[in-house]
Parts: structure tokens; sequence; C-alpha cells
């Protein structure tokens, strides 16, 4: 139906049942979606972490969010808030999915528990909310957060969580009160139909165990996805054969210095192994992850934890929370914070995801998603359908006002173009009836010529079938044994470049049951109608649509290139000493001999007010300018040797810089693009993750001016010195004045090793 609560199951009178019954045309084909500027949040709430939405079977798109309170001001927690959205665009806040009295009755009260990091889905005929708990009574201990879910007949509620954890607390290698963070849940059905949880953050990594039948336990053995101190909030999702696991890495919460980002890894099978864009695992101590979302110098920092969402016309969106750099607080200038929900177009390219071609978070007015173009049938059929056989009008508690075919029928309109997107929600009673999907359908029979996707419950299968008679081709997907055709269903067939797509999930999240594509004879489709379709009485059709089908977005945006190179800016390093036009701080140890710079690391540091550590800087231009090295050090694999790194930096003073380094982090080897900044009378610093390291690591910073006159820079990794990794942006004061360097320090017991200072102007 179309977004509309409603609470009683009632059939009602024949809707129309005339074969070749018209109505007048209303052409809503064209997908124009609702413009939009972020935070998408910003009518109902201040702050709206951890977003997670899905589309109830009622019409309306709802999101949910972590605990927190919603305003400025308020004081008082929500525990996991929930709002709607007709169009993705506009929300608005209708309640939250547990009160204190009505949290899990494992969560421990005393201790202040609270319930973090929503993840919603539509199984087997019933919404679950997996959720983090993060104190509980399983253990008489602190800190031990597990994994609850909480099952719901809408998506408002009420929600009735069940007595054990899915996943409960683990206990790390310490003492009491120590334990892994099992934390952020993302449910996943695999295409058997086997239900699967990815969980856990930077303590323990992130892990993905088979669930039982009802999703409610964890069953077998786990399997580690990624390595431990380098990602969290997992969100998995499925697209040309591939499973593709988004992950967020660095601090959530450092304020206006928070570099919070969203990275991927992909694998042909869903426990793994996950590898980026490089090639590189994602369950390594130089840990792969290719950014798909990261600070890019305008508003908006610590761009992280995502869901996915597909729009109407196969689209898809990527939801997540953002800091505004100028208010990053809730209250006041410290405590918790603000953390809105955004959304910005997902594209792929080359088959690898990246968020508005790689501009990443938007600020502006936005050209928005396609989202209330799905038909409901309330008050009855609407303008510019025709009907063929016999459909009536029934209401259920959830899905509201929808259709039932009485035997053979069709529903469809003019088709809007050779790429189209056809959509609904379907259900079968129980017999051999089909109910299906078409496109290009010619004839008013459902049994007409065209290309029509079919759930056939007879053959347990998910049919695509271009054309009819002998000359038709067909494609087929076996769905899951146990699968429940009485229970609503997505079905969504998509005619895109020729070639035809029909996928069958529980929700429209991302994790299809059955998948078949089809490359589309010449002379079907392109004209005629689209719709639904039945063969036989008991087919259920909810939230049709029949819109254009999005055009994807095949290109990057194209990252700054060095220009012109410099000598007088650099320095090339082949002498036995430095060379002319380094200003030293703090007297850095270092000794030039066959080309190489050679700068022990020492227990140093920049981060803070002890600001001890040695640098080496040059003049840069006052003009846009990419900087380079390469850097070798002997950092190792796996041990801990917290923090040792070497880099290069961005430097005004020793309060204000942006350092790229190659460093030990824990058991990790990240390259980390961290900033120091002040702040409300503090100096707060944060990170953000780029591309993963080698023995030897190319680094860049890029150097650009932007529209408010303020110094961004933006940071580049390689490990070949050809393939670069664009990583986040921090800014600088307009008029900085802005000079370059090589940093080694942060731990004694490596060396880094510099080949070169390199400086490009602009070419002309």
């Amino acid at each position: 139906m179309i977004p509309r609560l409603l609470t009683v199951t009632l059939t009602v009178a024949l809707v129309l049942t005339a074969p070749g019954a018209a109505v007048a045309t209303g052409d809503r084909g064209r997908p124009d979606g609702t413009p939009y500027a972020n935070p998408v949040s910003a009518g109902f709430a201040d702050t709206y972490a951890d977003p997670a939405v899905i589309r109830g079977k009622d019409g309306w798109w709802y999101a949910y969010g972590t605990t927190d309170p919603l305003r400025e001001g308020e004081g008082t927690r929500h525990l996991v808030p929930i709002s709607r959205s007709a169009d993705l665009v506009t929300w608005e806040y209708v309640g939250d999915a547990f009160t204190e009295d009505t949290l899990p009755a494992w969560a421990d009260r005393e201790r202040g528990a609270a319930v973090w990091a929503p993840d919603i889905r539509y199984v087997d005929g019933q919404y679950r909310l997996y959720v983090v708990v993060t104190q509980t009574t399983v253990t008489a201990e602190a800190n031990d957060s597990a994994i609850g879910v909480a099952t719901a007949p809408t998506p408002t509620g009420p929600w009735t969580a069940t007595e054990q954890p899915v996943v409960g607390p683990r206990h790390g290698s310490g003492g009491a009160d120590d334990f892994l963070w099992t934390f952020d849940p993302s449910h996943v059905v695999g295409p058997d139909g086997t239900e699967h949880l990815f969980y856990g953050s930077y303590y323990g990594g992130i892990w993905v165990t088979q669930l039982s039948d009802d999703g409610t336990a964890a069953v077998g053995e786990p399997v580690q996805v990624t390595i431990d101190n380098k990602y969290e909030g997992a969100y998995v999702v499925q697209r040309d054969g591939w499973w593709y696991l988004f992950a967020s890495s660095a601090n959530c919460c450092a304020g206006p210095t928070t570099g919070y980002s969203v990275h991927v890894g992909r694998s042909r099978d869903l426990t793994g192994p996950y590898v980026d864009r490089e090639g590189v695992p994602l369950n390594q101590s130089r840990a792969g992850g290719t950014p798909v979302l990261a600070p890019n110098g305008n508003r908006w920092v610590g761009t992280g934890h995502n869901a996915v969402v597909t729009d109407l016309g196969g689209q898809d969106w990527m939801v997540y929370h953002a800091i505004d750099r100028a208010d990053p607080y809730l209250d006041g200038t410290d405590g918790i914070n603000e953390r809105p929900m955004l959304l910005d177009r997902l594209d792929w390219i080359d088959g690898w995801p990246t968020v508005r071609a790689g501009a990443w978070a938007s600020e502006g007015r936005e050209a928005g998603p396609v989202a209330d173009g799905a038909t409901g049938f309330h008050p009855g059929i609407p303008r510019g359908w025709t009907t063929w056989g016999r459909w009536v009008a029934t209401d259920e508690p959830d899905a509201g006002r929808h259709l039932v075919s009485r035997g053979d029928a069709a529903l469809t309109r003019a088709v809007p173009g050779r790429d189209v997107r056809v959509e609904a929600d379907v259900r079968l009673d129980p017999g051999t009836s089909t109910v299906g999907l078409t496109t290009g359908h010619r004839g008013r029979s459902p049994r007409a010529a065209g290309l029509t996707a079919t759930v056939d419950p007879v053959a347990r299968a998910l049919v695509l079938t271009a054309g009819s008679g002998r000359s038709a081709v067909r494609g087929t997907a076996a769905l899951p044994a146990d699968l429940d055709l009485t229970d609503w269903h997505a079905l969504a067939l998509t005619v895109r470049g020729g070639v035809a797509t029909a996928e069958l999930t529980h929700a429209r999240l991302g994790d299809p049951l059955a998948l078949v594509t089809l490359d589309v004879p010449r002379h079907v489709g392109g004209s005629g109608r689209a719709g639904a379709v039945a063969t036989g009485p008991g087919a259920h059709v909810d939230n049709l649509s029949v819109l254009r089908a999005t055009r994807p977005v095949t290109e990057s945006v194209p990252p700054q290139q060095p220009g012109v190179l410099d000598p007088a800016l650099g320095d090339e390093l082949d002498g036995g000493a430095l060379g002319p036009g380094w200003t030293t701080v703090r007297d850095p140890q270092v000794t030039v001999a066959g080309g190489v710079l050679r700068w022990p690391t020492v227990a140093t540091d920049l981060v803070g007010t002890v600001n001890d550590a040695g640098l080496l800087l040059r003049d840069v231009p006052e003009t846009d300018w990419v900087a380079e090295t390469r850097l070798t050090i002997d950092l190792g694999t796996d041990t801990v040797r917290n923090f040792q790194q070497g880099g290069i930096v961005a430097y005004v003073d020793d309060d204000r810089w942006a350092r790229l380094s190659h460093v030990a982090i824990w058991n990790t080897r990240q390259t980390e693009f961290g900033t120091e900044q002040p702040y409300a009378g503090r100096l707060p610093y944060g990170g953000t993750i780029v591309g993963p390291p080698a023995e030897t690591t190319w680094l860049r910073l890029a150097h650009r001016t932007d529209d408010a006159g303020e110094d961004e820079v933006q940071a580049f990794t390689s490990t070949d010195g050809t393939t670069w990794v664009a990583g986040g942006v921090w800014t600088f004061p307009a008029g900085s004045d802005l000079r370059v360097g090589l940093v080694s320090h942060g731990g004694t017991g490596a060396t880094a090793q510099f080949d070169y200072l390199r400086v490009y102007r602009p070419a002309p």
C-alpha cells in the first residue's frame, strides 16, 4: 500500500473485474527523485548515529538509530529511536524500539546498559532488530557486551526481545571486566536461505557466524573476516556474484577531528576471505580496505557506520552518520558527539563502490532517490493502470491494503522506456498459482509475450522468461528449500543495457534469495506494458512500481594529480647531506648516504602539548601543490610496536598539522592521515585511514584551496608508485602558512628511510 498504517485484517469488495478495464493515465514512469540537502535527519533529530534503513511492507521507509538524546538540550536518551519517510529524504520520529522497562531481560540496568548500532531486517514474515547491548547480566562483570535480537509484527513494534543473546559476551585476554567488543551486528541471508550475522569491532575484529533457522542464536564456528584493531560497523551486500563487506575505520567520536571512514573488501564466499581493490586481504596485519567514503574537506567529518538502501529506480544509496566540524557536540563543546544521519548516492564503478563517484559526502542540494513511486491500493487502483482478470483488495495489519488475484490476472501500465525497473512485494497463498512481474508485455493475459520474472511454487524456482512459445529464452534460479512463499518477499525485474535481472529478496537489502540474469532478445521489451501478473488465485501484490531504471554512474571524479616537478622545492637526497632549503625543528637525528635519508624512530610525538618530535620542513607554493615521498620502514607485521611511524606532514605549527604515516597500531600496520587542530581550549587529535601499506610505501599529500579560502590537504598512498589510493581530507584555516616535511617518531625500534621529497606545482 501507499504509506499508511493499518491495524485490522479485512477483505473488501471487488475492485476491478472486467477484462480489459482501463483507468485514465497519469505517468509516473520518470525516475525523478526528491531533491535533498544533508543531514536528512534534521527535521526530527540533531543526532542519529549508526542508522539502518528498511522499506516496510506498509510502503514507508523506516530508519533506526543508536541510543542517544535526539535533540540538543534534551538530556533524555532514546533507546533505538525510529523514524519514517515516504521518500528517504523527509523523515519524522515515530517512537523508540525500547523503553527503560522493555529492554532485553538480560540487559544490566544497574550498570546503565545502552542499546547501540541497530540492524533492521524482515525475515520469515517478521521484523527483526539486531542490537548491541552494552552491559549484560550474562556475566557478573562489567563491559560484557553482547548481540541481541527483538522481533515485531510491524516496523514500529511492539518489539519483543529474546530471552538470551544471539552472540554472548566474549572474554578477552585480560582478567575480569576484559571482554572483546561484541558490537555492530549485520544480518545476511545466503542464497541457500541460511542466515548469518557479522559482528565485532576494533577489540577482537569482525566475525561472521551462521545463525539458527529462526535467526535468534549463533550456531557453528564463527569465522574472523577482518583483523582486530582496524574495523567495525560491518554491513554486507551481494552484487554481481561478489559479497561486499563495508566496514568503518578509525575513531568514531573525536569531535571536529573525527576521521571515521568507510572501507570495503569483497569475496566470492560470504565467509571470506575479503580483499580490497588491490587484492590485499582485510584479515592481515597490513590490512587492506578500499575507501568508499571519507572526509572530503567540506563541513562533514567522521563519515561512517553505513547501511545501503536501493531506490525504486535501482540506484543504491548509502545511509551513514557524520559530524559537522563546526558543531561537533550535541551539547556544548564536549560530551556526546553530534552525529546526524546523511544520505548520498552509492556508485559502482569497475566493480567497486564509492559514494558520489568519489566526491563523497554532500553538503549542498542534491538530486535525490526515487523512493515514492510505488503504487499502493488505498482506496483502489490508481490512475494509469490497466487490469486484466480479477483482482480484489484485502487488508493486513502490516502490509495494509493490497491486491490479491482471483484467477489469471494482470495489472500493467505503459513501459516508460527500454531500460525499466518493475518492483513489488509479493506473496502466495498455498497452492500452485504463480506471481510475477513483466515488462514489454503485449496482449492482455498474464501469459502474453514479453519479459517476465515469475515465482513458481511448484518448480520452487524464480523463472525469467523472454518471449513466448518455442522461441522463448529462459533462465532459472532455485529457491531455498525451506522458503515460505506465503510470507511477503520483494521481487524486482530490471532491464538495463540489454540485460534483464530478476531478484527475489526478503526485504530489498542486498542479500538475494534467488537471482537470474538474461540477455534480452532484440524483439522483446522496449515497448508494451509492465506490471504484475498472476496465474491463478491467491497471488498477493503490493507496493508495485514501474519506473525507468536509473542510469548508473560509470566514471569516478578524477583525483588531483601532480603537475610539474619543481626541483628547487624538493630534495632527491642523492648527496651526502641534506640539500638546501630544509628547516630543522628540534634537531632530527638523520643521516643521508647512498641516495637515502635514514631516520631512526624515537619516543617523541607531535600529539598533545609535549611537542618533542623532530621535523624536517620545506616551503611550498602558495598555489596548489602536491608533495610526495617514498618510505621504507622496518615495522614488520603482527607484533605490537605502538606507535612507531614514519611519514610526511603538512605543518603550520605544533598545534595545527596533518600527518600521513605508515604506522604500527597494535598488531596492525596502517597508513593513517591524522590531524591536530585547536578547539575549545584543547587539542583534539583524530585520524583517517587510507590504503594498505607495504615494506616500501609511497605517500602523497595534495593541497588545494577551496571556495571558502580554506586550505585542503588530501592523502594518497601507493604500494607500487603507480596505482594510488585516495584518502581523506583535512582542512586548515584560510591564509595558513603551510610547510611540508618528513617525520619519524612514535617510539624507538624502527628506521624510516626516505628516498626523496618531491614537490609539484600545477601544470601550466
